[in-house]
């Protein structure tokens, strides 16, 4: 059994139901000494109190357009592994009377197959494709309580909120990129309460392992394609390099130990990268070229303040230029003026704000600033990037 599992090998099913079906009736209804349902369900039962549900089962159910359906399928990673997930149930769902059912990080259901006869019964209860099934519209179930708990989770009969879920079982776990840990979605299994075999619980672990394997062969494939597309570039290109993807996750490199991401790339920002120093990265092919811009060829940075503040950057291309907010420039004026020694977050908070009890405002804005300059500005202490030749311009006299 897994540890998340709603029952034992044994268990008798329908008296179980029925115990479940006591014990919400009485917490719920407020009945003093009523006992407690696992510590899970508690927790969740808990916070649907809160929200005011209907543990009667009428609360609001809203579906999405086929379109919007549609949409998030096609922008779903999970799209690229849905056919594998299929894969694991098809042979015993019919059988076996349940349905697979895949979610997006939002809860909203995007795929839904299995058993016909399942199928009409989820449609009456309106679990269907475009469904939002979390917490907040549906009460405790699997799916809602898995992005709750961001956890496995295995409900049985009536330790679902709603009444109108009694008659269900839903086992569900979250899938998560294996290359960031960012959640995807939920993969559950569901079906009648009385056809709940200790084995679903394996079968689901079973199914979210498989497609986070093959999520991540999908991001191999991807970074060996662009390999592939940027040879002529990487076999007429001498010194240290890295080929990158929009992601920055890294897909060739040479003269520089193997990392394997960096931060995102973009043509109009200086990007620092550990062993290279300060780069501007080159679109080729479907990626990112990042290398080092060196000797006469060196990246500058002109931060103009006579009129509406902008700051240009010129290396290797053309230059690009990005204007400024005025606190922004401020704060690049005093990063300059600091020199290499930098400021902490307390020390900016005095020259940006006049004291320095506005710390957490300065992290904000240098973490907004970079997001526009890069690695033009360096962290601990903050000052700005010793690999760029700097010029301020405050007035005529400078220019």
């Amino acid at each position: 059994m897994s540890s998340y599992g709603a029952i034992t090998p044994g268990t008798d099913l329908s008296q179980r139901a029925r115990d479940l079906v006591r014990l919400h009736d009485a917490v719920i209804g407020g009945s003093p000494g009523a006992g407690r349902p696992r510590p899970l369900v508690s927790r969740s039962w808990e916070r649907v109190m809160r929200i005011g549900l209907d543990p009667d089962g009428d609360n609001a159910r809203e579906h999405l357009g086929r379109a919007e359906v549609e949409r998030r399928r096609r922008e779903s990673p999970l799209s690229l592994v849905v056919d594998e997930l299929r894969q694991v149930v098809s042979a015993v769902a019919d059988a076996s009377r349940f349905l697979l059912v895949v979610t997006d990080a939002d809860g909203v259901i995007l795929w839904r197959q299995g058993s016909a006869a399942v199928r009409r019964q989820a449609d009456i209860l309106g679990f269907v494709e475009g469904a939002e099934w979390t917490e907040q519209v549906v009460g405790t179930n699997a799916i809602g309580t898995a992005l709750a708990e961001t956890a496995p989770v295995q409900l049985f009969s009536a330790e679902h909120y709603e009444q109108t879920q009694h008659p269900w079982y839903c086992t569900a776990s979250p899938i998560h990129d294996p290359r960031t840990g960012e959640l995807l979605g939920i993969v559950d299994v569901s079906g009648p309460a009385l056809t709940l075999h200790p084995a679903v619980a394996a079968l689901v672990d079973t199914a979210v392992r498989l497609a986070q394997v093959q999520l991540w062969r999908h991001h191999e494939v991807r970074l060996e394609r662009l390999r592939r597309s940027a040879e002529h570039v990487l076999a007429t290109t001498a010194g240290p390099l890295l080929l990158v993807d929009d992601d920055g996750w890294v897909a060739h490199h040479a003269g520089i130990a193997v990392r394997s991401r960096i931060s995102v790339p973009r043509a109009d920002r200086a990007l620092a990268v550990p062993g290279l120093g300060m780069c501007l990265p080159e679109r080729v092919a479907d990626g990112w070229l990042v290398r080092p811009v060196a000797g006469d060829r060196a990246v500058s940075a002109v931060l103009d303040l006579t009129g509406s503040p902008f700051l240009e950057v010129l290396g290797r291309d053309a230059p690009w230029r990005t204007p400024l907010s005025p606190r922004h420039a401020d704060v690049l004026r005093h990063l300059w003026r600091a020199g290499a020694d930098g400021l902490s977050a307390g020390r900016l908070s005095v020259a940006v704000y006049g004291d320095g009890e506005h710390a957490v405002s300065v992290r904000a804005e240098i973490s907004r600033l970079r997001r526009v300059v890069g690695g033009l500005v360096e962290t601990n202490p903050y000052r700005l990037s010793g690999g760029v030749a700097w010029r301020v311009v405050e007035g005529p006299a400078d220019a």
